[in-house]
């Protein structure tokens, strides 16, 4: 039985030779393979008998003017073409990876941004670097943030900006937060309304994790009460729609453009804003495809790149 340490060697020693093995199994023939791999004969014939000598059994019987295969080799010749095969999508993969043109970016947003942010800055960025793939993961704040952090995402946008000493953040735009409350409620027709006024009212709510919740609490908090929970959800289009069928009110960024049906949108005195921001792992090299969108995405928000010192100010 071959133990770990003489199969990892004896693998050491076959790695190099894969492309011989797939050469030798496409041609039977020592010179044609010689000269599909570029190299002298002699060359091809030496190194053919380092492997055998490696593997302990011959990889070749004469067979007419050409040789074929032994059953070894066979097997060893299969396996070099699989692995050849794989380290080609490997290569190419890695070649995208590092190449501003034909990279790939995994992007984290809230479900909100999805509506007209990323999709701006796509086409943007797609304008000069068509050949670069995204994958698009939407989610609550926290599982944004918390995914970031773990490396499954590459950037990530979301409100309001994360207080984590291991990833760095720039702001790109503050967006108010309104009141949403049905067409036909008391407070619809009002110019602006205090957050307090708002004690005795059922509430909307998205789930614990989600930025806008974690601000609604906030200033619910600072204005003497907890908001009373009629319904929670996930998306704020759901939120919206159960205020439209007078199920509670919420506090939401503007809907955009014009107003959602059967909701009016009020604003709050004083005004509440949260920061869209675009967030990253602090010291973690980017790949060129990533800093590339990061600086698109910057730079769309009027921030220079060049003189951000963000790293660890959350």
């Amino acid at each position: 039985m071959i133990n770990a340490v003489t199969y990892d060697s004896l693998s050491a020693q076959v790695a190099p030779h894969l492309p011989l093995l797939a050469a030798l199994r496409e041609t039977r023939n020592i010179t044609r393979a010689a000269e599909l791999l570029g190299v002298p004969q002699p060359t091809v014939s030496r190194r053919l008998a380092a492997l055998a000598e490696a593997l302990g059994a011959p990889l070749t019987i004469p067979d007419g003017r050409g040789i074929r295969l032994t059953r070894a080799a066979e097997l060893l010749a299969e396996a070099a073409e699989r692995g050849l095969a794989a380290l080609d999508t490997g290569v190419r993969l890695a070649r995208e990876e590092v190449s501003p043109e034909s990279g790939h970016v995994v992007l984290g947003f809230l479900h909100l941004l999805g509506r007209s942010l990323v999709p701006s800055l796509l086409r943007g960025y797609r304008a000069s670097y068509p050949g670069v793939r995204f994958t698009l993961v939407q989610g609550s704040r926290q599982e944004m943030v918390d995914r970031l952090a773990g490396g499954e995402l590459d950037l990530a946008l979301v409100a309001p900006l994360p207080e984590v000493p291991s990833l760095a953040c720039a702001g790109l735009v503050d967006e108010e937060i309104l009141l949403s409350v049905p067409s036909g409620h008391r407070l619809a027709g009002r110019r602006s309304v205090r957050v307090a006024e708002l004690a005795d009212e059922e509430f909307v709510l998205l789930e614990q994790g989600y930025g806008v919740r974690t601000l609604t609490d906030k200033l619910c908090a600072a204005a003497g009460f907890a908001p009373r929970i009629a319904f929670e959800g996930q998306e704020s289009d759901t939120v919206r729609g159960l205020v439209a069928a007078g199920l509670g009110v919420a506090l939401l960024p503007r809907f955009g453009p014009g107003t959602p049906a059967g909701v009016a949108e009020v604003p709050l005195a004083p005004r509440p804003y949260r920061t869209i921001g675009l967030v990253w792992r602090a010291e973690e090299p980017m790949t060129p495809a990533v800093a590339g969108f990061r600086e698109h995405v910057l730079e769309a928000a009027g921030r220079d790149p060049g003189k951000l010192v963000l790293a660890g100010q959350g």
